[in-house]
């Protein structure tokens, strides 16, 4: 994928995250961009990981053991530092009492909690349910997209989007509203598999259906109009059907935009996306969302000291933790993310023959000594264009 459809797909990450950054800063009615954002950020990741999964498969030298195993590393350094150091900071400041709950978070099953309890408490840690979702689909989605017939792979992506409609559709049969509708994983492997979807039909460069093309534009007018009559109160069944087309609706939208930033917009749209402003916070848009919530707790906290409104939502509010935020994000990403990123480079997806060959000829596998270096050299455009990736909220 070519460094400018990489910096539209930067922008795209920061059109997500300032959607969570309006909803939970500054709308005072709590705002559905926020979740649109997020969904956003589920499409993008089940997007990149998908194909840069299938450009490994594709490769001569693909095994799928070293694959695999490449993947878990790479996706260990990139999401666990800056996620177990946000962690750590809210053990040791002891944030809403956080403490009793923290091993829930610590191995990604922050969504499963907030089920449960069908409450947001504590709230500081709310928004990492969305990376508990990310973190269940990366265990289990790389050993699909690499291990099953490649023939199969699109059929089992829409499979997976069929039992999450038909996830939604049960809901109403309860009749009773909840956290775990939104929180569990088949309510968001929907956006996911779209997302590795347009992977599968780009892999193979078919042309997306010519129905998503024509209908984007209606259903986005559709969810538009669902969005102003969502505060107006309505009869339970009436609810019941806003309720899945705000999720549903987006999709389609939300998969072509994906799919027009995968292939390079032009004119002033491309500009736009690519304006290094909006790419920068592309890049830390992960820590943004990491630490968002955390910033936002200390204003409060020091609402004394601070001569303007941070307590509430609103303009005040959004200055002053956008401003933190931005800062903690950026530091968090030149003095950790980035140098650890850089460590990605030595398990690659596929190992080409000439760093095997390299190996086997010099005896050596350490990526420090001479033989590897030259040889290492000699293959780094074919390996830069192979494994890179930043993908997520993840990465969000």
């Amino acid at each position: 994928m070519s460094n400018v459809r990489y910096r539209q797909l930067d922008g795209l990450r920061a059109v997500a995250v300032a959607m969570v950054l309006y909803a939970h800063f500054f709308a005072a009615d709590g705002s559905y961009w926020g979740h649109v954002g997020v969904r956003l950020f589920f499409v993008l990741s089940g997007f990149l990981i998908t194909r840069l999964l299938l450009e490994a498969r594709s490769a001569a030298e693909f095994e799928p053991v070293a694959a695999i195993k490449s993947f878990y590393i790479r996706r260990a350094l990139r999401i666990f530092p800056p996620y177990f150091g946000m962690l750590g900071f809210v053990w040791l400041a002891g944030l809403e009492e956080s403490k009793r709950v923290l091993a829930w978070h610590a191995f990604y099953l922050s969504n499963f909690w907030y089920a449960l309890r069908d409450e947001w408490t504590p709230w500081i840690l709310c928004h990492t349910w969305s990376l508990s979702i990310e973190e269940q689909f990366y265990i289990i989605w790389p050993l699909i997209i690499l291990l099953a017939p490649r023939r199969s792979i699109e059929r089992i992506c829409i499979g997976v989007i069929l039992f999450s409609l038909a996830f939604r559709f049960y809901w109403p049969v309860t009749g009773t509203p909840s956290l775990a509708r939104d929180l569990l994983p088949p309510a968001s492997m929907d956006a996911l598999a779209s997302g590795a979807l347009l992977a599968a039909w780009q892999s193979r460069t078919a042309p997306l259906p010519r129905w998503m093309s024509m209908s984007s534009v209606p259903l986005a007018a559709a969810f538009l109009i669902l969005l102003w009559l969502r505060p107006m109160p309505m009869p339970m069944t009436l609810d019941w059907a806003r309720w899945i087309g705000l999720e549903v609706l987006p999709l389609v939208p939300l998969v072509i935009i994906v799919s027009c930033c995968s292939a390079g917009l032009g004119g002033y749209l491309g500009r736009l996306a690519e304006c290094r402003p909006l790419t920068a916070l592309g890049r830390i848009s992960y820590g943004v969302y990491l630490f968002h919530a955390i910033v936002l707790a200390l204003i409060v906290k020091a609402q004394p000291w601070i001569p303007v409104n941070v307590s509430e939502q609103g303009f005040g509010r959004l200055l002053i933790a956008g401003a933190g935020t931005l800062t903690l994000a950026s530091i968090s990403w030149l003095v950790l993310e980035k140098r650890i990123n850089a460590l990605k480079d030595f398990f690659p997806y596929v190992v080409p023959k000439e760093r095997s060959s390299a190996q086997g000829l010099y005896g050596t596998k350490d990526p420090g000594s001479p033989a590897y270096l030259h040889h290492h050299s000699v293959t780094t455009t074919f390996s830069q264009t192979l494994n890179r990736q930043r993908t997520g909220p993840g990465e969000p």
